[in-house]
């Protein structure tokens, strides 16, 4: 099962957008294409609003309740939580759920670096596979607070690994066609336990900053099955 969790705002009561719901469908699709031999199952995330709003944390709670819902609807099978800037944000922070064995992290939203507060928590993805992308010209979000977030987690948690799209913006569009790829790649191999290509089964292997700092290749995936 992937879960797939559109973008959201910091701070909003208002209802889900539209908009990022449409630009999370091509990456459901792809997914659910790429795995449907295997079973896979695919489905987007309806928040209750656009907000993450402080301490409430809306969007990871629900990450959590979805998780929950696959649960109750499936049985016992594995999750894995796929978001988009704070829908990214929303999956590293739920993959505490015990249902989660994976993470795909697209240019998540991550909150500044501030001494006077908690640093955005990475116990919770301990035990999971994790793979964080993003591109290095997003000017939404800061690509150097993900690989922080990125090198702390893989303190703890080997099975973690983050691709640089060089040139690429928030919404990874330059390099969609490899991005969907590396996205496909990684999911049917955390969820199927298949072996990755050879660029994600490197970047889990190499110690920071080489595994968190991998090129994404132009052409990745055109000689892949999936």
């Amino acid at each position: 099962m992937v879960l797939v969790l559109p973008d959201g705002e910091a701070v909003s009561a208002r209802g889900p957008s539209r908009l990022s719901y449409a630009a999370a469908l091509p990456l459901g699709r792809t997914l659910a294409r790429a795995g449907r031999q295997d079973g896979l199952v695919v489905h987007g995330v309806r928040y209750r609003c656009r907000g993450w709003n402080g301490a409430d944390a809306h969007l990871a709670a629900d990450a959590r309740w979805a998780a929950d819902e696959v649960v109750r609807r499936y049985g016992d099978v594995p999750v894995c939580l796929a978001g988009h800037g704070m829908g990214g944000r929303a999956a590293l922070r739920a993959a505490d759920h015990s249902a989660v064995n994976s993470v795909l992290a697209m240019a998540p939203w991550l909150p500044e670096d501030d001494a006077a507060a908690e640093p955005e928590p990475v116990r919770q993805l301990a035990g999971r596979h994790v793979l964080i992308m993003h591109g290095t010209n997003d000017e939404r979000t800061d690509p150097e607070l993900s690989y922080r977030l990125a090198e702390r987690a893989k303190r703890t948690n080997r099975d973690t690994c983050r691709f640089e799209v060089h040139s690429d913006g928030h919404a990874l569009r330059q390099h969609h066609a490899e991005v969907l790829a590396l996205a496909s790649d990684f999911v049917l191999g955390s969820l199927f336990t298949r072996a990755y290509a050879r660029p994600v089964a490197d970047a889990l292997a190499a110690p920071p900053p080489l595994g968190l700092r991998m090129p994404l290749a132009a052409g990745f995936g055109r000689s892949l099955r999936h």
